[in-house]
This record gives structure tokens, sequence and C-alpha cells, in this order.
């Protein structure tokens, strides 16, 4: 069932979006060849922490940290460690969340290390397009197929592949809730956006074949074919009076 939110608890949920975005902030300005991406976990748990919130990813289904830090060829779901150090050259998601008085914000971004590939730059800015054109596309009596498809659409023009097995999701008081939010899709087909809707609209993207494997672990997602993926995600809010981007916090980002 979706849940539709009022006014109040968008509000509640900006704060938790707040608090999500500034974790994500103080990352990015640690990202630099010979960090560890334990070392940013941590950063960014103090910092949930410190505002008084929870971080929603630690030991969400056993997760064991506070975000998901995944390099180059891996997708989402990467867990940090001491021993996993950033390289110049490299590409990083941090995706990492925060429940704040009983609600959840959502976010993640990929951040170039150093010097990177111009092929990675451009990873990077389609992944981040992609995801604004779909957002273009939420407006009541929409269908999520109207936002799927504008992020595919814009992917494949730019001669990458959309990640199909792991799609976006519904937001609140849960970190996921309903309804899926597939990052492809038919124009028209799908469900109808309506106000009050909060979703978390995540983009990943591959320079690549589509396809992907889970690790051992049990966590960790890469490209089947080992080629850069990037991920770019926020959770927004659907109102009356247009769309909120409850995590963006530094416009640009």
């Amino acid at each position: 069932m979706i849940t539709l939110k009022n006014a109040a608890q968008i509000t509640a949920m900006r704060d938790a979006g707040r608090i999500t975005g500034e974790a994500l902030l103080i990352a990015r300005d640690m990202v630099r060849p010979g960090i560890s991406t334990y070392e940013i976990d941590q950063a960014i748990r103090h910092h949930i922490e410190k505002c008084g919130a929870t971080p929603a990813f630690l030991g969400y289904h056993g997760f064991p940290a506070s975000a998901c830090i995944s390099i180059n060829d891996e997708v989402i779901h990467g867990i940090p460690a001491k021993d996993r150090i950033l390289k110049d050259g490299d590409i990083v998601k941090i995706d990492t969340g925060a429940t704040y008085r009983g609600y959840v914000g959502d976010s993640a971004r990929t951040i170039p290390v150093g010097n990177v590939s111009e092929e990675a730059k451009k990873l990077i800015q389609v992944t981040r397009d992609s995801f604004w054109a779909g957002v273009e596309k939420l407006e009541a009596g929409n269908r999520l197929g109207d936002v799927g498809s504008a992020i595919d659409t814009l992917v494949r023009q730019n001669g990458f592949s959309t990640v199909k097995r792991y799609v976006g999701h519904g937001i609140g008081t849960n970190m996921h809730e309903q309804p899926d939010v597939p990052n492809f899709g038919t124009p028209g087909r799908g469900i109808r956006l309506s106000a009050g809707m909060t979703l978390a609209i995540e983009p990943m993207v591959n320079v690549g074949r589509a396809d992907v494997i889970e690790l051992n672990d049990g966590w960790t997602v890469k490209t089947a074919d080992r080629s850069l993926s990037a991920h770019y995600e926020n959770t927004v809010a659907l109102t009356s009076n247009g769309v909120l981007i409850l995590t963006e916090v530094e416009k640009g980002f």
C-alpha cells in the first residue's frame, strides 16, 4: 500500500533529508587518494548521531555500516573497511540515510577521486542528469513509467545502460515502502502519481551492459562486465505545489 504524506509529515522528512544530505557533503569533502572507506563511514555516522538521528543503514537487514561505499565497478552496497583505500582515478559511490523523529532520508552520490578519466566524468554527469530528467516527469496525474522512461532514455542516448535489477522505492517511516520506482519504463504505464507521494529516485548507470552480479559477502553488487558504474539518489516529495528535493543541501551536488 502506498502511504501518502501530509504537509507536517513531509516537513519531518525534510529534517531527516537535511541530515542525510549534510552527511554526504562531509563525505564528499573527505574523498581523496589514500583515505579508507571506513574513515568516511565513521564520519557519516558521527554526523548523523551528532544531529540526534540514527544511521538508517546500520543494522538494516544486518548491514554492518552507516553507509554503502562502492568503488568503480561496484554498483551498490559496498561494505566500508579499513583496508579499502581510495586511489587516484577511482570513482566512489556513497549511499547513506538517517532516521530522525521517525522518518527516513536516503541519498547517494558518485564522487571522483583525484584525476579521473573523461569517460568517468561523463558517466557521473549523465547519471546525475538522468535523475533530474526523471524529476521533470514527477507531476500528479503522470505515471511511474513516465519517470523511468525519462531516466532510461537519457542514459541510452549517452551510450550507457540503466541497471534494471535494482530500483528506487517509496520512503517514509520505513526505508523501503511502496511503490517500487524503476529507472526504466513505458510512458503512460505504471502507478499514477499523486500529491503526498515520497520517493527515493536512484538511477544506477553502467558504462557497459546493465547486467550485475552479487558477491559472496551477500551485499556488494558489481557490474557483470566489470565496467564502471555510477549512482545518484535523492529523497523527493510530490506536493500540490511541485516537487521538493528533501535530501538536497547544496545545489549542484
